[in-house]
């Protein structure tokens, strides 16, 4: 029984820091971004995600509100955030094209 609970704790810990980076993200970003992704505003995103945080907190893993907490989580970081970055240019490679990219553009592979 000692193990069920050591990984419940476990997968606990992984929902706080997974709402938590959501949390943080959506801070970060600029307001105007979340209207020009046609997705809902930043205080929305905020107040959502403040409230899965907390409930992850307060909650144990087996209640059903860490698991709505979770599937909010879920479309912010699927759906809204890779929208939001896009807005604002967040990639990771700004502005340097494809891996496959040569020095004279894309490399086709002699095609």
């Amino acid at each position: 029984m000692q193990g069920f609970a050591n990984v419940m704790w476990l997968l606990s810990l992984a929902l706080i820091v997974f709402s938590g980076f959501a949390l943080v993200d959506a801070a970060i970003r600029r307001e105007d971004a979340y209207r020009a992704a046609d997705k809902k505003t930043k205080p929305f995103w905020l107040v959502v995600l403040g409230i899965a945080f907390v409930v992850n907190l307060l909650f144990p893993i087996l209640s059903f509100l860490p698991i709505i907490g979770l599937i909010a989580t879920i479309v912010y970081m699927v759906d809204v955030r890779p929208a939001v970055r896009q807005i604002t240019g967040g990639g990771g490679r700004k502005g340097r094209g494809s891996s496959s990219d040569g020095p004279y553009g894309p490399y086709n592979g002699g095609r």
